[in-house]
């Protein structure tokens, strides 16, 4: 069964090309909603083996200045070591691979071949004209570039056009693409990783927006033994707040150095926004990924409730049986979507947990047959791609960005009988392991937020949460 979109429809109706060869990501939660961290990204290609979680910037051409635009990306990747994190290099020297349809050419290549900002709009607008490319998208490619570019920018990185120019050429012909020919997602959808790496491409658009200098992860060590009972065949769940429809990519590139196997293997709960809206999608492809339908838009259109119902049944059955083979790691909102800021004060903080939601997640990971363990887990990275202020029905929401530090956090593993032990009301006992997952989050957000916004670094951590920077 696959999830199809509830949202009100973009209407595609465009004529097929064959740039590429067929290639074959709030985030929502299982029961409610989460926004795929999705974002938009970068191609690089290089010939060889299986890629790496980092990538160089580049893209197949003949063209000698896209050839010295990839020689360019690869001098950036290469400089991790002269304190240029993130923008200003924020990669490691390993190279990652694509390979696009040997009958490519110049005069099918969509974006890749663009020179300047001008041709890149110039680009959207004949797109447009020739009805490849719906109006409201256009707008929102547009809208995209000049707002990717400034962010970009904001981190002085010398070589921020030729990043902006490829990357959004990248991200734009795989919208094209995907226009063209739809993917449709089914309820569990395995992160695709060739012929064409999304996954890389993901994690190179995100990249330059991430100030490393300035962002932190707590409690390095455990997700050292996370990995560890991965390995041993258990199932991992992280209890976590939600922010933007990039915290994967965030949380893949915090984790890329330490702990590069979490980084490619985590499974995200995903609303059928991010699959559906041709924005997200791209980004949406390169994550292993449950499709849900989202709870805050089961009546959107209701006629269609009880079609998303069945097939929300449909993919938590699919988990159940993942749980059930073991070595699974899934990360949840329970919240139900994207924290917010406070209307009054303007203060972001985690969206409170959902007790249903909580509740569900645990019983499937007792059930399995399998030793599981549920962590709480905190993700701070509103700044570079805050959501909007309210819930919108509509598909298609403004993208701000940002060039900013990030930080993620994991508490200790939170076991429900210790918690709830002497609570005999199945009911409140549920609502208090609900809220100790949920405090924890909260006071390790706290941390984050004071190393980062308050600019403690490193000395902001307690008793319960130890800062580090990524990599080290």
């Amino acid at each position: 069964m696959l999830i199809l979109s509830a949202a009100t429809p973009v209407v595609y109706g465009l004529n097929s090309r064959s740039r590429f060869s067929t290639l074959f990501y709030s985030f929502n939660t299982s029961f409610h909603s989460l926004s795929l961290s999705s974002s938009l990204l970068s191609l690089s290609i290089q010939s060889g083996a299986r890629p790496s979680p980092c990538l160089v910037f580049s893209a197949l051409t003949s063209s000698s200045r896209l050839r010295s635009k990839v020689r360019a990306m690869e001098e950036l990747i290469d400089n991790k070591n002269t304190g240029e994190r993130a923008c200003n290099a924020g990669a490691s020297s390993t190279k990652s691979s694509a390979v696009l349809s040997p009958d490519f050419s110049a005069t099918e290549a969509g974006f890749l071949h663009v020179q300047s900002e001008e041709d890149m709009l110039l680009r959207i607008k004949k797109e447009k004209e020739a009805n490849r490319l719906p109006e409201n998208v256009a707008a929102v490619m547009e809208e995209l570039y000049h707002n990717y570019r400034d962010a970009v920018f904001q981190s002085g990185n010398s070589r921020a056009h030729e990043i902006v120019l490829t990357n959004m050429a990248s991200a734009f012909d795989l919208i094209l693409l995907d226009l063209e020919k739809p993917f449709t997602f089914p309820p569990f959808h395995k992160a695709i990783r060739e012929p064409f790496d999304y996954y890389a491409f993901g994690q190179n658009y995100i990249r330059p927006l991430i100030d490393f200098r300035e962002s932190y992860v707590g409690n390095i060590s455990l997700f050292s033994d996370v990995e560890e009972k991965i390995k041993q065949g258990h199932n991992i769940v992280f209890m976590s707040n939600h922010q933007t429809e990039a915290d994967p990519a965030v949380i893949a590139l915090l984790l890329e150095i330490s702990n590069p196997f979490l980084s490619e293997n985590l499974t995200y709960l995903a609303g059928d926004r991010v699959v559906t809206d041709p924005v997200c999608k791209p980004f949406s492809m390169g994550r292993n990924l449950i499709c849900v339908y989202s709870k805050k838009h089961m009546h959107d259109v209701p006629e269609l409730a009880e079609m998303k119902r069945r097939a929300n049944t449909s993919s938590l059955k699919e988990m159940a049986l993942r749980l059930r083979s073991g070595s699974q790691i899934i990360w949840i909102a329970p919240s139900g979507g994207r924290d917010r800021p406070d209307p009054r004060t303007g203060e972001w903080s985690p969206a409170p947990f959902d007790v249903t939601s909580v509740d569900n997640m645990r019983r499937l990971v007792e059930h399995s047959g399998v030793p599981g363990h549920i962590y709480p887990m905190a993700v701070l990275c509103y700044d570079i791609m805050p959501p909007p202020r309210v819930v919108e029905k509509e598909i298609g929401e403004r993208r701000e960005i940002s060039f900013h530090g990030v930080g993620i956090s994991l508490g200790q593993e939170m076991n429900f009988n210790d918690i709830t032990s002497g609570i005999e009301d199945s009911e409140d006992a549920k609502s208090a392991f609900s809220k100790a997952l949920y405090d924890s989050v909260t006071e390790q957000y706290r941390v984050l937020q004071s190393a980062i916004h308050g600019k403690k670094g490193t000395s902001a951590s307690s008793s319960n949460i130890t800062l580090s920077q990524p990599g080290n």
